[in-house]
């Protein structure tokens, strides 16, 4: 008999302690990263930057022409490096602050940069120059590390103060003292919306002979007879001296085996064991997840607030945020992997609030940052998966957010009402019935808008990209984002028969788009129904199989799709026009591979599927872990044929998050075959549970 489950109540984990990783994998993850993976074209708009999980600081090379992440893979020519960027992100990309550039010769623009060979790692980057010039990178924490190899003969180093990839510099100030230049610069942060100011010292170990250029340039010549030189620079949100106090004496060797040990140590919270080549995928992509948000906390607590006042914390504060779709995939998985950093997480975007958060980049901010909508969702999910939010200072914010949301056009209307259901469950959590009530029947009007716009399939318009003055997708792609109530959707289409032939029409005619993200939530939705198996193929496929898509920005139907795997580890993975979004789409193939999608967020729920892998194993904190074994794991096995959760016979086709960060072992037997019969019982959200 299958059963309906309502999710009315879940209590807190209270896991929130430090956390210690399991026994480490086979092969230290960071040597299986692929740092170039989606760093050409618009594939995924990443770099190869030397990086530090969650830091601020990522020092990279900057290609001609400018780009989003400011490299391209195959560019040969380098205009220098630059020392932050927001990785995987649209418009114009954000950073490419301080640039420095070296050359030989008496002048920079006698010299140029011509790539012959690179190289890089997690925590490293180095490129070799078609004119002798060498240079290697590595960043720990707040502090960077340049090294250069020169030949013989007159020689120097660029400094541009202005330098930014969306080009949009607005002012700095810098002081010279000896070998040192400290200072900061504001520059504008991504999709032309607010400022952001980054302090910086950066010190030279050989003398510097400095000319002060046009247009906030800096020229510094070193001596002839220099063959190695040296920089140490270090990044603060609050002050230079803050960021002077970020450079250690540590050597360059030490600063990059600190980060390949944090890097390990990041990584190697989510052991895999399978393939070398998909070990090395999962990881590349591991890795891309957790680029962002930034660490913007000195060691003493104090970090810059939106307001531009400064701010004490015991908690480490985050910014660099980038929440979009990201909060329906790699939040969720900060959630279930970090959990000592995601409490951090939590209490710096409450405390957006404070300081009259906007959809986009306030005037202020600590770090390049891009948006903070759906803000509201991902507070709730957290307080369901038991990480404190401190609600009594934010409520008022909350609501008049919500109460200013847009519905002028189809795919906002439906967006805004799942920010209005999670309102209405955040205040029903605070015990405010009435004002839930309210904003559970304004989130309720989206059956209105679903009935108007999305519910008739025969109008001429439903395939075709940003009609009705969407967004980026179809009235095909939009339809099924109403992640708060599933039950309810299937009623406005029919019923679940209908539900499921509508979500078989989607898929088999490849309306299906994962270049972006209004439907990444679809291939999880027959886990809502009578045939969850189609969700377990699904999921596969478009994680590891050949698929056909059509392209978002103009859907080229039947002109050039692309046919091939989405997630591939080369410099052009994922399809064209397809950006990671601060981790959003590698996050997905990692839930994916490990067996895990989230079924709503805002409710402390994920789905299961066949994994990628023989064994995933997740260290949570206390030593313990959560293991997922799959039985008769084969290519073509990719259905679920029997469930064991902590030795005993389950048939139910999810678990909460409770259960996973309290440990265990889950058993998965998988066929080639879908089993009718397996899963009697089924979570499927609806507008109706109580936030309690």
């Amino acid at each position: 008999m299958k059963k309906y489950w309502y999710l009315l109540a879940l209590l807190p984990s209270g896991l929130l302690a430090q956390s210690k990783t399991a026994k480490p994998v086979s092969a230290a993850p960071a040597s299986l990263v692929n740092v170039f993976l989606g760093s050409s074209g618009d594939h995924g708009q990443l770099s190869p930057a030397a990086s530090y999980p969650f830091s601020m600081m990522s020092i990279g090379p900057q290609t001609y022409p400018n780009t989003h992440t400011g490299y391209e893979h195959n560019a040969v020519q380098f205009l220098g490096f630059t020392h932050n960027r927001m990785e995987g992100v649209g418009c114009m990309g954000s950073g490419g602050n301080l640039l420095v550039k070296p050359f030989l010769g008496k002048q920079p623009a006698d010299d140029k940069l011509v790539k012959a060979k690179e190289q890089a790692s997690p925590g490293y980057y180095s490129v070799a120059f078609a004119n002798k010039v060498q240079a290697e990178f590595t960043v720990q924490q707040k502090q960077g590390r340049h090294h250069y190899r020169f030949p013989a003969g007159d020689k120097g180093l660029v400094f541009n103060l202005a330098h930014h990839l969306a080009n949009r510099f607005v002012a700095e100030t810098h002081t010279i003292e000896g070998n040192a230049l400290q200072g900061w610069i504001e520059t504008g942060t991504t999709c032309n919306a607010g400022i952001y100011r980054v302090y910086y010292y950066l010190v030279a170990d050989k003398s510097l002979t400095w000319k002060e250029g046009d247009n906030h340039t800096l020229t510094a010549m070193v001596s002839p007879e220099v063959t190695e030189l040296n920089i140490s620079v270090g990044f603060s949100s609050v002050n230079t001296d803050y960021a002077k106090a970020a450079i250690t004496s540590e050597s360059f060797a030490q600063c990059q085996q600190a980060s390949v040990k944090e890097w390990n140590k990041v990584l190697g919270r989510i052991q895999v064991t399978g393939d070398n080549e998909k070990e090395a995928l999962f990881y590349s992509l591991l890795y891309r997840t957790v680029q962002s948000p930034y660490n913007i906390s000195e060691p003493d607590g104090t970090y810059r607030g939106n307001d531009g006042s400064l701010q004490r914390s015991t908690d480490t504060m985050y910014n660099g945020w980038a929440i979009w779709d990201n909060y329906r995939t790699q939040l969720p998985l900060l959630s279930l992997t970090y959990p000592e950093k995601y409490r951090g997480m939590i209490n710096s975007i409450a405390g957006l609030y404070q300081y009259g958060k906007q959809d986009y980049a306030t005037d202020h901010e600590p770090s390049n940052t891009v948006r903070t909508e759906h803000a509201v969702v991902v507070l709730l999910d957290a307080c369901r998966k038991g990480y404190p939010v401190a609600w009594e200072g934010i409520i008022d914010s909350l609501i008049r957010e919500v109460d200013s949301l847009d519905y002028s056009h189809p795919d906002k209307a439906l967006e805004s009402s799942y920010d209005t259901w999670a309102l209405s469950q955040i205040l029903a959590l605070q015990h405010k019935t009435e004002l839930s009530e309210k904003y559970k029947q304004k989130a309720l009007q989206y059956r209105d808008y679903w009935t108007r716009e999305f519910k008739d399939l025969t109008r001429n318009d439903v395939d075709r990209m940003q009609a009705r003055g969407m967004y980026q997708g179809t009235i095909w792609q939009y339809r099924w984002f109403v992640p708060f109530d599933v039950k309810g959707l299937q009623s406005l289409m029919g019923g679940e028969d209908a539900y499921i032939a509508q979500l078989d029409r989607f898929f088999e005619n490849d309306y299906y788009n994962h270049a972006n993200e209004p439907d990444i939530q679809a291939p999880y939705m027959y886990n809502a129904s009578a045939q969850p198996w189609k969700s377990q193929y699904y999921i596969h496929k478009y994680a590891a199989d050949t698929v056909v898509q059509y392209y978002f920005n103009d859907n080229s139907r039947g002109i050039d799709p692309f046919v091939d795997r989405i997630y591939k580890n080369v410099p052009n993975t994922y399809i064209r026009t397809m950006d990671d979004d601060a981790g959003a789409m590698s996050a997905w193939y990692v839930l994916a591979a490990s067996g895990l999608s989230p079924a709503c967020v805002g409710w402390p729920v994920y789905y299961l599927s066949v994994p990628l892998f023989p064994t995933v194993t997740l260290g949570l904190p206390g030593n313990k872990a959560f293991a997922v074994q799959v039985k008769n794991f084969a290519a073509g096995n990719k259905y679920i044929q029997a469930i064991e959760w902590n030795g005993k016979a389950i048939h139910r086709n999810w678990l909460t998050q409770d259960e996973i960060m309290a440990g265990g072992k889950l058993v998965i037997t998988a066929s080639d075959k879908p089993d009718t019969g397996v899963i009697t019982d089924k979570w499927i959200s609806t507008i109706d549970a109580a936030g309690k």
